[in-house]
């Protein structure tokens, strides 16, 4: 029995911890201001979707597709985005909370992050090639053997990442945060 399609439709201030989340396919819904923490989200589809002013902390996204979504002004605490399908995932984020979030292994190439915090993210084996990094915070953001290659990064900040173990040929960094690059020689920068 296939999952029932759900177009073009507005989810306003609804909390989705008292009443469950319809296992559907959504296309081109809105979301606007809704509580869907520790939600159930595993096996639903999310196509051409807007979350904004959400709350989608510690949600279980085993399987769950995220094509073309965009998140505005959302809370993404400890979000597993690697448990999504990772087959036709396509996100970008926008003033968004994801601290204790992971990326772990994901292909995210080419997606827009905007104003977004990563404290203590897990970026581990993804591919963030050709990503924008506008204005984000990583602190303690975790970055190893991760594909940077010409993302942006000229305006992200409190990043440690290490060159020796991740890719980064063609990325682009301000100076002013140079010390994220060479954290690990142990060296004094003035």
């Amino acid at each position: 029995m296939s999952a029932p399609f759900i177009a073009d439709q507005d989810f306003k201030n609804i909390d989705f911890t008292t009443t469950a989340l319809q296992k559907a396919e959504y296309d081109n819904c809105t979301f606007i201001n809704c509580n869907l923490s520790d939600c159930y989200l595993s096996m639903i589809n999310f196509i051409d979707c807007q979350f904004i002013d959400c709350n989608l902390s510690n949600c279980k996204t085993s399987d769950t597709t995220l094509n073309n979504v965009k998140f505005i002004n959302c809370k993404l605490l400890g979000m597993l985005f690697n448990d999504c399908n990772q087959l036709i995932m396509a996100i970008n984020f926008e003033n968004c909370q994801l601290d204790f979030a992971s990326f772990y292994q994901l292909k995210l190439t080419n997606s827009l992050f905007t104003k977004c915090v990563f404290n203590k993210t897990e970026f581990t084996e993804a591919n963030l090639s050709k990503s924008i990094f506008k204005d984000c915070d990583f602190r303690k953001a975790i970055f190893f053997n991760t594909n940077l290659e010409e993302a942006d990064f000229t305006t992200a900040y409190n990043y440690i990442i290490n060159p020796e173990n991740n890719r980064i040929k063609g990325a682009k960094f301000s100076k002013d945060q140079i010390e994220g690059l060479l954290e690990h020689y142990k060296i004094n920068i003035s």
